[in-house]
């Protein structure tokens, strides 16, 4: 925008307007155009100076009439009209010059508009035509594009069809060019062909080719080419029906046939011949080049099976050796210790042998995995069969060898070893290299023999075991007993007894023994299935084992309390005897318990090691067995099952001997309290003393014996066992008691000695732990009563308890005054309503 600016007042800023009207430009409205600042260059020299001129007349108005106003800011209503004179007049002066200037910007710019307008249409009109242009010029591209692309395509079919063309020329070149080499081939194979079919066994008049050292490669091929052909033609003619021409020409072949193979045999004799010379030089390279050449000959089989013969590993003397070294001194039995270092330190000169010979086989050999594979398949089928037949003579099972001498065991620990270190063997000849030859497939070959009867050699080395373990017991027991001596029948008894205890060491070595066989079983079996297989009859063998120990051992045990029982019925006191007499048989009386006592400690020694060596047997289970058993669905449960059938025979010997065992104990507590129960105990006489509130001396003496005796029950018993045993035992000492309280007569001081008794023997009995023998003893406490209440008040002590009754009644007979106080006539109701 151009404008001519005067001074700054009203009347220049008018007159300059005026007289210099604004002239609008188009470049103004280019580039960064912005409307407000076009306004404000129009109206900024006009605005200033009103807007100074407001604020004068504003503050010269506010000082004159500051006194009229209100507080609140308000004018006063007489200077109102005042206020209203002064705003008649012109506020904005410069209006005017405005709205020129408007007028003139208005008109300029509608101007400006028309020619941006005129411009606009001149501007559709060229870019319309260059349009038009543009367009034309691409349809003529467009056209010859099109053209171009239609010559490639003619171009890339005709270079596509020659060259195909000259694909076929250069098949054809080849093709021609293989033909002619064939022809000339064929030429060259059918002049050596007839030379050998020339006449049998004329090898003189064939080509240099065949005599030439130098040229041995070439005519191996040649040979081999030679008699392929011919036998492959005469093996075609035989199958068809040949005239007499086919019939000549085919012995003409035969004939050549002949004259090749004895060429080929010559020639691979006189290259094995060169290939063990240079053998025994180590020349390398010169076997090498004579093993590529005999490769030819049946694939170098001969030539492989030739090397691998002559190797010295395989030499008598030194299989001689290693027999000598696995072996040992010929007088002595080789132990399995010994063996398997032999065989450990043979293996392993095998293995670094066979380490060298793969070096030299690969250098040496074209295909070494061949050769590799015949060298190990010759140690395992050679070397190591003569190593093993020295070691594992398979022993008769009818007529085993004595335990002595190893027995079954031995054999089974050498087979253990033998193929524990076979397989190492074949591992590390696996890992040399053995080229496609199952080497573990060998290795279970060889032992198959042993492996198919193992099972049944190992159930037989198991009873062996065991017999041997019992002869051997036995001769201790008879040397020991001899040693002994007789001291007298009872002491012998237990003697012998005490001889013929089970022993848990024994057991333990059982368990030992089928350890062992277990872990010989998991060596020899490579499936689960027939692991578990072979296991479960092992197992069956410990069980049976197991039970048939421990039940002899109980049933001798029990054979003393038998003994012990038989003393007691012979000394068994009678009546009118002689004091001399009397005083014999009770001491044979007293040897007698002391024997039976003895016997009663040692049944209860063999049932606690019975009870010890069958957790033994469950533990040996749980840990070993169990495992073994579980891939074969119910295994596990059956063995589980026969465990428990095994057992049943111990526990049948058991529970008669714990019935024998109480026998015994009551025998002597009858013994007891018929030799130390004084009748006047229980009819104390009333002098007006003290009454005696000890138990009596019977008491006394059965308790110390019971405290002393079932201490062995307490420790060889437990759980449900022990608890049915001192049940028993209770249930059968309260029915002793009453029935031997019934023999005497009782007071009322006598009745207090009788209460004292009980007391003790119920406290005695608490410790079995058993709710209803107490039971039993609190009763006998409360019905000692009907021997220490005055007979007027017998109704009132079974007032409440109806149970009580029938025994109170035959308590009752038992007081002292029961005839003179005629009780049974007086309890008759209180016996009639019970």
């Amino acid at each position: 925008m151009k404008e001519s600016r005067g001074k700054t007042d009203k009347t220049s800023i008018s007159s300059s307007i005026d007289s210099q009207p604004l002239v609008l430009d188009i470049e103004d409205f280019k580039g960064g155009f912005s409307f407000d600042a076009l306004f404000g260059n129009l109206v900024n020299e006009l605005l200033p100076s009103f807007q100074d001129e407001e604020s004068n007349s504003l503050e010269g108005h506010t000082n004159s009439s500051g006194n009229d106003a209100l507080p609140n800011g308000n004018i006063k209503f007489s200077e109102a009209g005042k206020w209203a004179q002064g705003a008649s007049s012109p506020s904005f002066p410069e209006v005017d010059a405005l709205l020129s200037l408007f007028k003139n910007s208005c008109t300029q710019l509608v101007d400006l508009q028309k020619k941006i307008d005129g411009r606009l249409d001149n501007l559709k009109k060229e870019v319309a035509s260059q349009d038009s242009k543009h367009r034309k010029t691409l349809t003529e591209l467009e056209k010859g594009v099109d053209g171009l692309f239609e010559s490639f395509a003619r171009l890339d079919s005709r270079i596509s069809s020659v060259g195909q063309t000259a694909a076929k020329i250069g098949d054809h070149l080849q093709s021609a060019d293989a033909q002619r080499d064939t022809a000339s081939q064929t030429m060259e194979l059918i002049k050596y062909l007839m030379e050998f079919n020339s006449s049998p066994g004329d090898l003189m008049e064939l080509s240099p080719l065949f005599s030439d050292d130098s040229r041995v490669a070439e005519a191996a091929s040649i040979a081999q080419k030679l008699r392929s052909f011919a036998e492959e033609d005469i093996g075609r003619r035989q199958n068809v029906s040949s005239a007499e021409g086919n019939a000549t020409a085919s012995r003409g072949l035969e004939v050549a046939v002949a004259n090749l193979q004895e060429y080929c045999n010559e020639l691979e004799n006189k290259l094995l011949s060169r290939f063990d010379a240079a053998s025994q030089r180590r020349e390398l390279s010169t076997m090498a080049e004579c093993a590529k050449i005999l490769s030819q000959f049946n694939k170098g089989t001969s030539a492989m099976q030739h090397y691998v013969g002559l190797r010295p590993m395989f030499d008598v003397e030194v299989m001689n050796s290693d027999t000598a070294m696995l072996l040992g001194d010929q007088d002595s039995q080789p132990s399995p210790s010994h063996v398997s270092r032999g065989l450990s330190s043979l293996y392993k000169d095998i293995t670094d042998t066979v380490r060298k010979e793969a070096a030299t086989i690969t250098a040496v050999f074209p295909s070494p995995n061949d050769v590799m594979s015949i060298l190990v398949q010759r140690v395992m089928e050679d070397r190591v069969p003569k190593l093993l037949e020295k070691v594992l003579e398979k022993p008769s099972l009818s007529s085993p060898p004595p335990v002595e001498e190893g027995g079954l065991l031995l054999y089974l620990r050498m087979l253990a070893v033998a193929y524990e270190k076979t397989q190492e063997l074949a591992r590390d000849l696996r890992g040399v290299g053995c080229g496609d030859l199952d080497v573990e497939g060998l290795t279970e070959s060889l032992f198959s023999p042993h492996k198919d009867m193992y099972v049944e050699y190992e159930q037989a080395s198991l009873k062996q075991l065991y017999k041997a373990k019992m002869e051997e017991l036995r001769a201790e027991n008879q040397l020991s007993s001899e040693s002994t001596g007789s001291i007298g029948r009872s002491k012998g008894a237990s003697i012998s007894s005490s001889n013929q205890q089970i022993s848990v060491t024994v057991v333990t070595e059982f368990v030992r023994w089928n350890e062992e066989a277990i872990t010989r079983c998991s060596l020899f079996s490579s499936q689960s299935t027939s692991l578990a297989a072979n296991v479960k009859p092992m197992f069956t063998c410990l069980l049976d084992q197991v039970s048939q120990y421990t039940t002899e051992g109980l049933e001798r045990a029990r054979e003393s309390l038998t003994e012990a029982a038989a003393l007691r019925e012979r000394f068994v006191l009678g009546t009118n005897l002689s004091r001399r007499v009397a005083a014999a048989a009770a001491s044979a009386a007293e040897a007698a318990a002391a024997a039976g006592e003895s016997s009663f400690r040692s049944f209860m020694v063999a049932v606690q090691r019975c009870g010890s060596s069958v957790a033994i047997v469950q533990q040996y289970f749980s840990n070993s067995i169990a495992r073994l058993l579980l891939p074969v669905d119910g295994a596990h449960a059956a063995a589980c099952e026969e465990m428990s059938t095994a057992m049943s025979s111990a526990e049948g010997a058991a529970y008669k001997g714990l019935q024998q065992c109480i026998e015994t104990v009551m025998a002597e507590v009858d013994r007891l309290l018929s030799a130390e129960q004084k009748a006047t105990e229980y009819r104390s006489p009333d002098d007006g003393l003290m009454p005696d509130h000890r138990p009596t001396t019977a008491c006394t003496s059965v308790v110390a014996y019971l405290s002393r005796v079932l201490e062995a029950a307490f420790t060889a018993l437990d759980g449900l066992n022990k608890q049915a045993f001192l049940t028993e035992l209770g249930n059968r000492l309260h029915k002793g008691l009453v029935n031997h309280w019934q023999k005497f007569t009782f007071n009322p001081s006598g009745g207090l000695r009788l209460k004292r008794d009980i007391t003790e023997y119920g406290d005695f009995v608490r410790s079995f732990n058993a709710p209803s023998v107490d039971e039993k003893f609190e009763l006998l406490g409360i019905m000692a009563n009907v021997f220490i209440v005055a007979p007027e008040s017998l109704s009132s002590l079974f007032e409440g308890t109806p149970g009580l009754k029938k025994d109170a009644q035959r308590f009752v007979q038992l007081r002292e005054d029961y005839k003179s106080a005629k009780l049974a006539s007086k309890l008759s109701s209180l016996w009639d309503s019970s």
